[in-house]
């Protein structure tokens, strides 16, 4: 009852725990993140205090940075007010870090599901397509598509229309609607909303999922020219900064050390040991955060 009573100030939680499909309720998930969080924090400041008790820590401090004579008399004390100090911060700490990972998680299982749907989202539809096409009727389309794990996210919101049709008994059009509010893909949302309408103004579906394949599948090419000429703007940055640029300053340097007498070029160390690995690395990390998800 209690967690029932939280539901107002945990609105983008519902929401996230509903797109991510972690097939947990609100109220189980909140209590477990409270008890979880409870738990960790508990044991990891008892941990911790255990080990500020046995090594002394609080005293170390008091006795490497010194004290006023006024304060001598809780010198004795400086041990077990230390570890006390140290259980209550560690607890607050721990506590809130667990309990802000648990809130936080069903966002982050939210956006990478939405990329997932994005990603295949035009095979989806192009399978939907073929399917409509030999006369199969629409919940079963969404059936054979749901059985299809080769099409990652998008089978697991085909799954849900299923369920909704087949264990909850509601009509097709109901069962879109419902998925289309929880889905995390903006995209799949205008899709399942536009078989929704198509199928209550008693459109042609085929047509629709046609035009849907069309348009999906040419958006799907622009975003993979996109990529690639930005890949080949990355490339060209690399060959200048990482291969043409680094050389230029190794042969500068180099003479430079010839020309000073030189014994330690500091600079050449920091290219050569810092500039070159952490510059790749940097172009490797922004080559993976700008490839769409196959």
């Amino acid at each position: 009852m209690r967690m029932k009573a939280k539901r107002n100030q945990y609105t983008q939680l519902r929401n996230d725990l509903a797109s991510a499909r972690l097939k947990k309720p609100f109220e189980m998930y909140l209590a477990t993140a409270y008890t979880s969080s409870l738990s960790v924090g508990l044991f990891a400041s008892l941990l911790i205090g255990l080990f500020s008790w046995l090594f002394r820590l609080p005293q170390m401090i008091v006795d490497k940075t010194g004290i006023n004579d006024s304060l001598l008399s809780i010198l004795p004390l400086a041990n077990i007010l230390g570890t006390i100090a140290v259980v209550i911060l560690s607890f607050c700490v721990f506590w809130w870090i667990t309990y802000e990972v648990f809130i936080i998680y069903p966002g982050i299982v939210t956006g990478s599901r939405r990329q997932n749907i994005d990603a295949n989202l035009p095979y989806a539809i192009n399978y939907i397509t073929s399917m409509s096409t030999t006369g199969i009727t629409p919940d079963e389309v969404f059936r054979l598509l749901g059985d299809s794990p080769i099409y990652g996210e998008c089978a697991v919101e085909a799954r849900y229309i299923a369920r909704e049709v087949d264990i909850f008994g509601r009509d097709l059009i109901e069962a879109i609607r419902i998925v289309s509010v929880t889905t995390p893909s903006q995209r799949m949302k205008e899709f399942l909303q536009g078989a929704m309408a198509s199928i209550s103004c008693g459109g042609d579906l085929k047509e629709y999922f046609h035009a849907k394949s069309d348009q999906y599948s040419l958006e799907n090419r622009q975003t993979q020219k996109q990529f690639l000429d930005t890949l080949a703007l990355i490339a060209e940055s690399y060959v200048t900064v990482m291969v043409a640029g680094v050389l230029f300053l190794i042969i500068l340097q180099a003479i430079m050390s010839v020309m000073g007498s030189d014994n330690k070029p500091i600079f050449l160390y920091l290219v050569i040991y810092l500039m070159i690995p952490f510059g790749s690395m940097m172009f490797v990390i922004m080559v993976d955060i700008l490839t769409p998800e196959s």
